[in-house]
């Protein structure tokens, strides 16, 4: 059972998280309801924003409550929960080591979405935090479950960032400050590097046995979740 007082403020922790992110221009458009974020809540439901709800507009009562499987546990005033809870929930089901995902339209992440270029490893810090590479998910249309399955398939490199073909990125944590922090770094990478080859000169890359120690300590760290998930 879901306690009430623990996911109250679960959605009160993720409303403000939503408007921090349509404040900083992470939504694509500050007056738009596009993008969504969600925190997980126990092994089988999260919380997760509505669909098509300005955010200025949105109070904690609007924040949905869902299964993984999309299915309604508490939806009020009338509101759908987001269209890419399909998404959400697959994330939550494959990595018990994330408990937040955010989904952006944030304007350098998607520079890199529309010409369907990985990030590759830059900086040690940025990497250890998301991933040796932050790769890119196969372009399906938003709200389906091919979108949903093309997730799953990408989920097996351990990264926390993902950059969605044609649409924006996906930013993952094992809270929501995590997440937040992870959207930060794909947005500051993603301009780095887009600067970097507006130059025309080379981009150095970390050394491979810096990627290689940055894969294991990423898969290291999903083995732990997993084990004490019971998975």
């Amino acid at each position: 059972m879901l306690s009430m007082s623990h996911y109250e403020n679960d959605k009160k922790n993720l409303l403000e998280a939503s408007l921090w992110l349509s404040d900083q221009g992470y939504f694509g458009s500050q007056r738009g309801s596009g993008g969504n974020v969600s925190v997980r809540l126990n092994d089988h439901a999260m919380a997760i924003t509505p669909s098509s709800v300005k955010y200025q507009d949105l109070s904690t009562d609007d924040i949905c409550v869902v299964g993984f499987d999309s299915s309604t546990i508490e939806v009020k005033n009338g509101l759908k929960p987001s269209v890419e809870a399909g998404l959400h929930g697959i994330v939550y089901q494959k990595r018990p080591d994330v408990n937040a995902v955010v989904h952006t339209h944030q304007i350098f992440g998607s520079v890199f979405a529309l010409m369907n270029t990985p990030i590759p490893a830059l900086f040690d810090e940025v990497s250890f935090s998301l991933g040796q590479m932050i790769e890119i998910i196969p372009y399906a249309l938003s709200g389906s479950a091919e979108l949903a399955t093309n997730v799953e398939g990408k989920l097996s490199n351990n990264a926390n960032a993902y950059l969605i073909q044609n649409h924006g990125i996906l930013a993952l944590g094992k809270n929501l400050d995590k997440a937040l922090l992870h959207a930060e770094l794909l947005e500051k990478v993603a301009h780095i590097y887009c600067l970097a080859l507006s130059t025309g000169k080379p981009i150095t890359t970390l050394p491979a046995s810096i990627t290689d120690f940055v894969a294991a300590v990423r898969k290291s760290e999903v083995e732990e979740a997993m084990k004490k998930s019971g998975n």
